[in-house]
């Protein structure tokens, strides 16, 4: 078992990462049926909060089935920080996770988000100001550094830990690299192998294969992985990687039945969650990845996304299901997709 606090996970657990515009509960809950460990919430700003803006009280939203849930914070202030914290506090969820990792200039220009990585004082200061405000176990997300010049992990993980974090994921990139490049997962291991370390040490970036998962596992000796972008349009890739754990073998790709029921579940929690209109325009961008490797689908993609009523969404749906019933979609790596201004972090 692996123990985050109180929490308690199974033996290598799989995390879904905190993705901006995209792990909302609809989202979650389709990654919790297919086998996700632990989840987070879309990141929320601290300002925000603070502010009562709508969009960032709405994503305060968790529910039990999701359990165990974490909300992740970010801010560059200590004092909004610790006032977010206490607001987050009050929604309960299993744990508080601050970002320390999104790379996107809006965030990271603004001295949040990955931007404290270039006052490592001042993480300090804002993840003891968090600590000191809430009950909840805090955990925190963040990369190798800034830049090539600035892989300071090491002392960063050491650093946090003893200021009372109780787990710590790391994104094997550097703010400066983005998404681009393969992550650097040997320095992910260095701090896991510090003997200083304590917490469970989770790796993200790149985990787009039950094989890669299983192989990282066994190199780098992480307590688990955080998946991100390989699980949008394809929640299956949690339960594959389990059940490669576990056998040493590889489940068959879902079918097309399977994609089109999960894409419904997606599509009415969305409604119920978010409303008709909203619900139905923000699923227009999961299509094409629900439906990725199915031949010739240009033609269904674009009546999907052109359609206002969940009825006739399902019915084309199910048209769809028909069309290509049968069809087996070859198993091949998972395509990382790049959202230009999202912040997978």
């Amino acid at each position: 078992m692996v123990f985050i606090d109180k929490i308690q996970l199974p033996d290598f657990p799989l995390l879904l990462a905190p993705m901006e515009d995209v792990s909302d509960p609809p989202f979650r809950a389709v990654c919790k049926d297919n086998g996700a460990d632990l989840m987070y919430t879309e990141f929320i700003s601290s300002e925000g909060l603070i502010r009562d803006a709508i969009k960032s009280r709405q994503k305060l939203d968790i529910f039990d089935y999701e359990r165990p849930v974490g909300i992740q914070i970010f801010g560059g202030d200590e004092d909004s920080l610790a006032l977010a914290a206490k607001i987050v506090d009050v929604t309960n969820p299993d744990l508080l996770d601050i970002n320390y990792g999104c790379p996107v200039k809006k965030v990271a220009c603004k001295g949040a988000g990955a931007g404290v990585l270039k006052d490592i004082d001042l993480m300090i200061r804002l993840t003891t100001a968090v600590i000191k405000s809430t009950s909840l176990p805090v955990t925190v997300k963040t990369r190798l550094g800034w830049d090539e010049d600035t892989k300071n992990i090491e002392e960063v993980a050491e650093r946090l830990q003893d200021c009372g974090i109780k787990a710590l994921a790391i994104h094997g990139r550097t703010r400066s690299q983005m998404y681009k490049g393969e992550a650097d997962w040997a320095l992910i291991a260095k701090v896991k192998n510090n003997p200083r370390i304590h917490i469970p040490i989770f790796g993200n970036g790149d985990i787009d294969s039950p094989q890669k998962a299983v192989d990282y596992k066994n190199r780098f000796g992480v307590d688990g992985v955080m998946i991100g972008r390989a699980a949008i349009g394809y929640p299956w890739i949690f339960r594959e990687v389990r059940h490669y754990i576990n056998t040493g073998e590889l489940l068959p790709s879902p079918t097309v039945d399977e994609r089109v029921e999960v894409c419904k579940k997606h599509l009415r929690n969305s409604i119920l969650w978010k409303g008709p209109v909203v619900g139905i325009n923000e699923m227009r961008r999961h299509y094409a990845n629900y439906l990725k490797g199915l031949p010739n689908i240009k033609e269904f993609r674009n009546r999907l996304v052109t359609l206002k009523e969940m009825e006739e969404v399902e019915a084309v749906l199910d048209e769809l299901s028909i069309h290509y019933q049968g069809f087996e979609i070859a198993r091949s790596p998972i395509e990382l997709i790049n959202y230009h201004e999202k912040c997978p972090v």
